[in-house]
């Protein structure tokens, strides 16, 4: 059925209040987003940052008195709110319009399912649900155009923020004997492991939060998240590499690229960076040398 959507601009100091009435008057769900191009990037786990000037969308079913809502609202100090009839759709599933099979070279693909083109020679078929990655992004793109290009049969992977699994995907689908995949959201474990029993590869993964994994260093670790927990994971992710083996870093801003770089110097021989769109893909190859951290 259609819905109606109110939409209102709050401060960082009343959408509490804002929130709380229009569940009152009978919001089904409300949500926040970021009103002045104010960005907020890397929080730490358990964080919960809000921009200064934001924008509360709630949503409403169609028969709500919409003028009576609007009264209660502004009766409260907030300003008129917007209405839009919002009709009915799968909005989980709403990413489908926009999702097309995706080129990577070297005969990758990333499809939808029921998609796979004529002429390609790896696929993966995927559903993030609602985990992050599905191969738009500029850090994804990064890591999967590497490791298409990287001989990886028979190797072992460590996909270190595995999100809907993309990475581990595309590595075993491109001839990774083993994979090992970790998130600290269960999302993304759901959704990596029904992708990769949806393409055939669950016998080659390991789903499972970073405090239970437990293996011999691999191949390769590849890690799609962001400049502050890359620089936090330096230490854990030359532990899970063997020597010789190789580390792949993105989600990190170009200004950022030094810093993570830096980081890794320690234990890996940090190659030149790539970069796409503004955002930065790091290699590096681990030494033999032992380094610990004070």
């Amino acid at each position: 059925m259609p819905w109606q959507r109110l939409i209102v601009e709050v401060n960082s100091n009343d959408h509490e209040l804002v929130e709380r009435c229009a569940v009152e008057l009978g919001a089904l769900s409300v949500s926040l987003e970021d009103a002045g191009d104010q960005p907020v990037l890397e929080p730490a786990p358990g964080e919960t940052p809000l921009w200064s000037q934001m924008r509360l969308i709630a949503l409403f079913p169609e028969d709500v008195d919409c003028n009576q809502v609007s009264r209660a609202l502004t009766s409260a100090g907030v300003a008129l709110p917007l209405w839009e009839r919002l009709e009915d759709r799968e909005w989980a599933r709403a990413w489908l319009d926009e999702f097309e099979p995706m080129f990577f070279g070297h005969g990758l693909w990333v499809c939808p399912h029921g998609q796979t083109p004529s002429e390609a020679q790896c696929v993966v078929h995927l559903d993030p649900g609602l985990a992050f990655g599905t191969g738009r992004h500029a850090t994804t793109a990064l890591c999967l155009k590497w490791l298409a290009g990287t001989a990886l049969r028979g190797r072992t992977v460590l996909d270190y923020g595995c999100g809907s699994g993309i990475l581990g995907l595309a590595a075993a689908a491109l001839g990774a004997k083993r994979v090992y995949a970790l998130d600290i959201d269960d999302q993304a474990l759901i959704a990596t492991r029904d992708n990769a029993s949806n393409n055939g590869l669950a016998a080659q993964f390991m789903v499972v939060r970073p405090e239970d994994y437990c293996s011999e260093p691999v191949d390769i670790a590849i890690a799609n998240i962001l400049a502050r927990p890359l620089i936090s994971l330096a230490g854990t992710l030359a532990a899970a590499v063997k020597a010789g083996g190789t580390v792949v870093l993105s989600g990190i801003l170009d200004d950022q690229a030094d810093q993570v770089r830096q980081a890794y110097e320690p234990w890996f021989h940090m190659q030149k960076p790539t970069v796409h769109a503004g955002w930065v893909r790091l290699n590096g190859i681990r030494g033999t040398r032992v380094h610990t951290v004070s």
